[in-house]
Parts: C-alpha cells; sequence; structure tokens
C-alpha cells in the first residue's frame, strides 16, 4: 500500500500536470479562434511589415509580389535572410532603393495621379509635413541562422531548427541583427523595435520557423502581442505549385491567418485564390489581413 506522502505526491503531480494542459490547451484555442483577416489599430495607422525571404526563386517571387508595394501603408519593412544568403540580402537592398527611386519620381505614393489634391494643404490639414516612405530609416534587413543547410544530414537539423528558432525572437522583438537600426522620423512610421503587424512568407524553412516562432511569444503574449493582434501571418504558395501544395504549406495551412494560392484548382477549404496574386500587395484587389 502506497504511503499517504507518495499518495499527494502523485496527485498533487498529476493535478498541476493536468492543470497546465488545459490552460495550455485553452489559450491554444483563444490564439486559434483569432485566425482570418483582422485590423490592427485605426484605419490608416501605419505598419509595420516583416517579410521572410528564402534563396533563389522564393526571393525572386516574392519581391516580384512586392513590386507595388503600397509603402504609404507598409510604412516599415522588415527583411529576414537566412546566414550566408548574401544574394537575397543583396535584393531586398536593391529592391528598397528601386522604391526609393520611383517615390522620388512620381511624387507621394497614395496621391499619385490625382491631380486635385494640393500636398500643402495636406501637409497644414495633418498637422506634419507629408514625409517619404522610403530610404534607409524605413527598413532593415535582418539575418537569422539557417534552418537547415544544403545538404546537412537529417540528424543534427533539429539542432539548426532550434538555432533558427532562437535568432527569431529577437528578429520579432525588433531587437535582432540587422543592418540597420535607424530610428524613424516621423510620426507616420511604426518603430522599427516593436513588434510587426504582419508577417509575409512563400515558403521556405526558415518561414516555417518563423510562424513557431510568432505562436510562442503570443501564446505568452510577449510585449502584448496578442493583446495587440501583432504578427498576423500570410502564405502565399509558389506560383510553380499547380495541383499540389508544397511540404510547408502543407504544414502551415491551419496555422496562418491567411493562405493564398496562385492556381484556382488549389482553392478550397481555407485556401483562397484571388486571380492574379503576383503584384498583390499593390494593384488590383489589395491583399491583406490587419
Amino acid at each position: 500500500m502506497a504511503s499517504p506522502t507518495l499518495l499527494f505526491t502523485s496527485t498533487f503531480i498529476f493535478t498541476l500536470f493536468t492543470t497546465l494542459l488545459v490552460t495550455a490547451s485553452l489559450r491554444l484555442l483563444a490564439l486559434f479562434r483569432t485566425r482570418g483577416p483582422r485590423k490592427s489599430g485605426k484605419k490608416g495607422d501605419p505598419l509595420h511589415l516583416l517579410i521572410v525571404l528564402g534563396s533563389g526563386g522564393h526571393t525572386q517571387e516574392m519581391l516580384y509580389f512586392l513590386e507595388d508595394l503600397r509603402t504609404y501603408k507598409y510604412t516599415y519593412r522588415t527583411y529576414v535572410v537566412s546566414s550566408g544568403d548574401a544574394f537575397s540580402a543583396e535584393r531586398a537592398k536593391n529592391f528598397e532603393e528601386e522604391l526609393e527611386r520611383r517615390e522620388k519620381e512620381k511624387g507621394w505614393p497614395q496621391y499619385q495621379g490625382n491631380d486635385s489634391v494640393n500636398i500643402e494643404t495636406v501637409e497644414r490639414e495633418n498637422g506634419w509635413p507629408l514625409v517619404s516612405y522610403t530610404g534607409p530609416s524605413k527598413y532593415t534587413i535582418c539575418t537569422v541562422p539557417r534552418a537547415r543547410k544544403i545538404h546537412q544530414p537529417l540528424l543534427t537539423t533539429p539542432f539548426s531548427a532550434l538555432q533558427c528558432l532562437l535568432g527569431c525572437f529577437p528578429t520579432l522583438l525588433g531587437t535582432g541583427n540587422s543592418s540597420s537600426k535607424q530610428p524613424p522620423q516621423d510620426k507616420l512610421s511604426p518603430p522599427p523595435n516593436d513588434i510587426p503587424d504582419a508577417i509575409l512568407i512563400n515558403g521556405p524553412a526558415t518561414a516555417v520557423i518563423f510562424i513557431l516562432a510568432s505562436y510562442i511569444l503570443r501564446f505568452f503574449n510577449i510585449r502584448n502581442s496578442q493583446t495587440r493582434r501583432k504578427m498576423a501571418t500570410i502564405y502565399i504558395e509558389s506560383f510553380a505549385r499547380v495541383s499540389t501544395l508544397s511540404l510547408s504549406g502543407r504544414f502551415l495551412e491551419p496555422f496562418v491567418d491567411r493562405f493564398l494560392v496562385q492556381w484556382p484548382q488549389l482553392a478550397g477549404g481555407r485556401r483562397e485564390y484571388r486571380g492574379d496574386l503576383i503584384r498583390g500587395f499593390g494593384g488590383g484587389e489589395h491583399i491583406s489581413v490587419i
């Protein structure tokens, strides 16, 4: 017959475990119930967009998708590249320089094509001068450890994935390794050291780790990330996936806020087909979760 002390200890451990399990389950349920299109702050508030770039084709496709990016809405951008991927980092820098060149050439993005708008009147009514939405102070490029190297043995992959996960937290919290840490120069830009409003991904392994990291931060409501409904997630399936989803897509479909596909035969359930998704952040029907 078990002693009273042993029985009490066993009961206490079982009760504690059950309580933690139920609490964690309820917390996860609350996170899942907040998925889907959602708003963050007031209409017109500046938004911080975090973009995870893969290597090669992933980066090319992502930047093409963002070619007509509405910089006056996503006023601060964070680009994430894996360690050793100098190509993606350089492409992100060139992309931002092109956005800046076009802004200088065409004028303020939100007023382009509207000759009836008097910029001086708008500035006076707003109470501050209109400012640029591009330039070095409007974006940063962060580097995180690679989730899995090319030809890396599967046996060691969990360790590199864990290292990548640990590197994701500082980036999401705005304290990570970045190319620049210039403070915002106007009230129209969100602080670069704040949690991003949205995370845009299109399939690389690092993106899967970022989604996991965002869930952990929201689970514990770190820096009020869940209360403020930060880190809304948009997954865009590759244009090359015509009839089946990628491995990353199959894994992430239940967990992201929006899951966008680029072929009608892939639509259904939580998968959304919205026509020509390429460059959807700028032209046509605006695609967003916030």
